[in-house]
């Protein structure tokens, strides 16, 4: 499994703004700077040219070269950073006792198993997940959610959501001025989205197939009765996304044609190239995350948690702790960092399957994962596609993500936005300095190389909503009635209100 981690250059223009401000031009501080700016790209060459046979390992060791290095950072050390020295010396060393406070603050949230200070003023069914529905369905693995219309008529083809399990579904319905959900809901869309369980340890024998039977196939049927004949957008984000692709292709194999379209927000298809996440997945990881799985049941949300902030250390450790704790200014939290803090676990042998089928084997891309005990072809999908990457991805990269060219020959429209793995796709019109580029490719025809299709796709300033919404509407009916909220004598009664009740499992 290759692994392409950010190289030192790269890294250092992902943390542009570090060393911006004037006093890192001074004696002795610009010394500092430039000393660990060298020290950055000696030790990543030196890494990388280390006598062993495996890439991964070399990965490995410039990845654990750099967050050593990042302890000895000028930014990262108050006797070494003058922003540090400038605030305290004009505020008398005030920052720092409020810093103190923080810290401790800090230290007793994450000892009595509590979010970060702030992330209790986004309650869900309140500040966020507040978009008017019901749940229409409810198992053991999820809940459907059927949102209200605020239009007098909507599309024909319901959209179904298929978010990703790790973290909860309301990524994608935060705020109100920023919810995707309930951005399609008014521009006339009868919008359908699951809420995923938290697992605790009784569902630790839950697998893919459960996933796919409770979280897609279950709703794909509550959504037939309550709009009955009508075709179905379907929706996947992250894992979401790879988890609906494998029922879009077992469909397609079987003949079952719900589907009107698809789309796919950040979510990997082909694993051959997974980005710097890949660090933490190789055999013997995976089977020590076995054997720890095997004894709780289920995959800590913490060391998820934890993945991604290595991934981003200087970002998200650092620069916070620096503001935080040195400067004595806490940052005010929003919703969606309240959300990422929302984190939530994942059933053991699920969590092992999809490192091993996917990460590991690169199953669905090779044709080798099975669906009823027959294997899956994505070249069996003919749906008309539309592909979200987001040019600072982490989690799925975008060159990852565009692999899915190369998979299918559907019609495919790729969109590359900008931001990252969450706020690329939290990207609503009016967003300031959002921009992202959109190429289609007909179906059948050969795809683009990644450089050649950056080169090809042409540009456009603002968020990509409105766009897919056009795609969207190309590709739906004429407006007509909404249907009722869930549907009482088809045994799909309503089971109360939206979020429901698995948002709030902690």
């Amino acid at each position: 499994m290759p692994i392409t981690p950010l190289s030192a250059p790269q890294q250092n223009a992902a943390h542009a703004g570090r060393f911006d401000d004037d006093a890192w031009r001074q004696w002795p501080f610009a010394l500092w700077r430039q000393g660990f700016t060298q020290a950055q790209l000696g030790w990543d060459a030196f890494a990388r040219a280390l006598p062993l046979a495996d890439p991964h390992q070399r990965a490995l060791a410039a990845f654990a070269a750099r967050q050593w290095l990042e302890l000895l950072a000028p930014d990262n050390n108050p006797y070494t950073n003058p922003v540090v020295w400038r605030q305290t010396a004009r505020e008398g060393g005030a920052n720092l006792l409020r810093g103190a406070y923080n810290a401790w603050e800090d230290g007793l949230r994450q000892w009595a198993g509590l979010p970060a200070a702030g992330a209790e003023r986004f309650r869900p069914g309140h500040e966020v997940a507040a978009t008017p529905g019901k749940v229409v369905l409810r198992n053991r693995l999820g809940e459907l959610l059927q949102y209200r219309p605020t239009t007098d008529r909507v599309r024909p083809e319901p959209i179904f959501i298929v978010p990703a399990w790790i973290m909860k579904y309301y990524v994608l319905d935060l705020s109100p001025h920023n919810s995707l959900i309930a951005y399609l809901v008014g521009q006339g869309y009868t919008v359908f989205c699951v809420s995923w369980k938290n697992p605790t340890a009784a569902d630790r024998e839950l697998g893919l197939e459960d996933y796919l039977r409770l979280g897609v196939r279950e709703p794909l049927d509550a959504i037939a009765a309550i709009v009955p004949g009508a075709a179905v957008h379907a929706v996947g984000y992250c894992l979401g996304g790879t988890l609906l692709t494998m029922a879009a292709s077992a469909m397609a194999r079987d003949g079952d044609r719900r589907l009107a379209s698809l789309s796919l927000l950040a979510a990997q298809t082909d694993f051959s190239e997974p980005g710097e996440l890949g660090l933490f997945i190789d055999a013997y990881q995976v089977a020590l995350m076995e054997t720890e799985m095997a004894a709780l049941g289920y995959f800590p949300a913490r060391q998820m948690s934890g993945a991604f902030q290595l991934l981003r250390a200087q970002q998200l450790v650092w620069s916070r702790m620096t503001a935080e704790y040195l400067l004595g200014q806490r940052r005010p939290m929003n919703d969606l960092q309240a959300w990422n803090a929302d984190a939530t676990r994942m059933p053991a042998r699920m969590h092992g399957q999809y490192l091993r089928h996917l990460y590991l084997d690169n199953d669905l891309a090779a044709g080798r994962f099975t669906v009823d005990g027959k294997p899956v072809r994505l070249a069996d999908l003919r749906l008309p596609t539309f592909c979200v990457g987001t040019e600072t991805d982490h989690v799925a990269p975008w060159r990852s993500v565009y692999k899915l060219h190369g998979l299918s020959p559907a019609p495919l429209t790729f969109v590359l936005t900008s931001g990252g793995h969450n706020a690329g796709i939290v990207s609503e019109p009016g967003h300031p300095r959002r921009h992202f580029r959109s190429l289609t490719r007909a179906a059948g025809e050969p795809a683009l190389a990644p450089d050649a299709w950056l080169a090809a796709a042409a540009t456009h300033e603002g968020s990509w909503w409105p766009h897919w919404r056009a795609w969207l509407d190309a590709r739906s009916g004429a407006p007509r009635r909404p249907p009722p909220l869930g549907a009482a004598r088809k045994g799909y009664p309503v089971l109360g209100d939206a979020p429901g009740t698995y948002v709030m499992e902690k």
